[in-house]
């Protein structure tokens, strides 16, 4: 039984961020290449893990599915709130 007052931390792994950050220009190409608004097909697959959302071409869909979705939308929170614009 869980105290409804406490707080569950909530941790991801941690993966290589510029192989993330590599995998993610990589498949923003891909879509923009393809015709895609990039951003929104992003953000579809990452709020719904559908990685129909990404483009097969230049492997896209395959590389974006290699990635830690929990992981991937921390460190976009994280790059949103503490980089320098």
């Amino acid at each position: 039984m869980t105290d409804n007052n406490s707080t569950i931390k909530f941790t991801v792994p941690s993966d290589d961020k510029e192989n993330m950050r590599r995998i993610l220009h990589c498949v923003f190409d891909a879509l923009t290449e393809k015709g895609y608004n990039p951003i929104n097909q992003i953000v579809g697959y990452l709020l719904t893990e559908d990685p129909t959302y990404i483009t097969n071409y230049n492997n896209a869909r395959s590389m974006i599915c290699k990635l830690d979705r929990d992981e991937l939308l921390q460190e976009l929170v994280r790059c949103y709130l503490f980089e320098k614009p």
